[in-house]
C-alpha cells in the first residue's frame, strides 16, 4: 500500500496558483477494495487532505470500513494522519476507531484508536 500510495504522490500545477498530489492516500476498504486519493491545496482553507479524498472515494463506492490507510508525501515519507483525518475516519464509521489500522512506516501499524485515544462523539 506504501508503494502504491507513493506512485499517485507527485506535486501538480493548479489554477490560481494553488496544487495538489504533494501527499497521497492509499485505503483499504474492510470490504477488500483499494482507494486512492491526494491532497488539493487550495486558499481559504477550503483544501483537503490525501485520506478525505480516499475517504469519499471509499463511500461513493458505498463503504464506510477502513482496514488499512497509509498517506505519503514527497520523497516518498510515510506521514500520520492529522487530527482533523483521524477524527473523520472515526466519525465515518464508529467501527473504524477500534479496527483500523494506520501504516505509520514500513514495519510499524497502529490502531486509529491508539492515535486518537478521546474522539469527539457529539451530542
Amino acid at each position: 500500500m506504501i508503494a502504491a500510495a507513493q506512485r499517485l504522490c507527485y506535486p501538480r500545477a493548479l489554477g490560481f496558483g494553488h496544487s495538489a498530489g504533494s501527499v497521497a492516500c492509499a485505503l483499504l476498504s474492510a470490504g477488500g477494495h483499494l482507494y486512492y486519493g491526494v491532497c488539493i491545496d487550495v486558499s481559504s482553507g477550503i483544501g483537503f487532505c490525501a485520506e478525505h479524498a480516499a475517504i469519499a472515494a471509499m463511500v461513493t463506492a458505498g463503504e464506510t470500513a477502513i482496514a488499512k490507510i497509509v498517506a505519503v508525501g514527497e520523497g516518498g515519507r510515510v506521514l500520520p494522519p492529522c487530527g482533523r483525518c483521524r477524527e473523520f475516519m472515526a466519525q465515518v464509521d464508529e467501527s473504524n476507531l477500534a479496527h483500523t489500522e494506520v501504516i505509520l512506516g514500513e514495519h510499524w501499524v497502529v490502531c486509529l484508536a491508539d492515535l486518537l485515544p478521546h474522539p469527539y462523539v457529539g451530542v
